[in-house]
């Protein structure tokens, strides 16, 4: 079967820097095909008509990838309102700029302040994205009106 529209793809991935090689990310994903924002639009494209075995590595531009990064983003808030358990390196939901919850990686704590960010970790940076597909299958009715592949490496309820 060949990736087109409405196919659940199955990919094995490794991200690096483009200019030093440095491995940033590496796994394995489920996406739905068809401009469903799954995936980088850039990969998708790549993949466009391939089958399984295929192999591919595209350069994203920083805008092409997770965006320039949002300083208005990084905020800092009193360690009184910081909740317990969470340390430097895990996550919490807050309030975006415009009120919608927005995820937040917990950055450095420092004496009675908290650092948060809500960029994503690359975000700001060009990467090279390298991957293989693994398979390849028609998608559910189910997991086209959800919008994405469900199991495996995808999304689970």
């Amino acid at each position: 079967m060949h990736i087109a529209k409405d196919t659940a793809v199955t990919i094995s991935y490794k991200i690096t820097d483009p200019a030093t090689g440095k491995p940033l990310d590496s796994g394995h994903v489920a996406y739905l095909h068809g401009g469903y924002e799954n995936i980088f639009p850039k990969v998708e494209a790549a993949l466009e008509g391939q089958a399984a075995g295929h192999a591919a590595t595209v350069d994203l531009a920083v805008e092409d990838a997770f965006g320039p990064r949002d300083e208005s983003l990084v905020r800092t808030i009193p360690k009184s309102e910081f909740p317990p358990g969470v340390k430097v390196g895990g996550q919490l939901q807050g309030p975006g700029a415009d009120g919608r919850p927005q995820m937040f990686h917990v950055v450095k704590i420092k004496g009675p302040v908290v650092h948060l960010d809500g960029n994503h970790p690359l975000a700001g940076h060009a990467l090279r994205f390298a991957c293989k597909v693994t398979e390849v299958r028609a998608a559910t009715s189910e997991e086209i009106a959800h919008r994405h592949v469900h199991g495996g490496h995808g999304h689970h309820h």
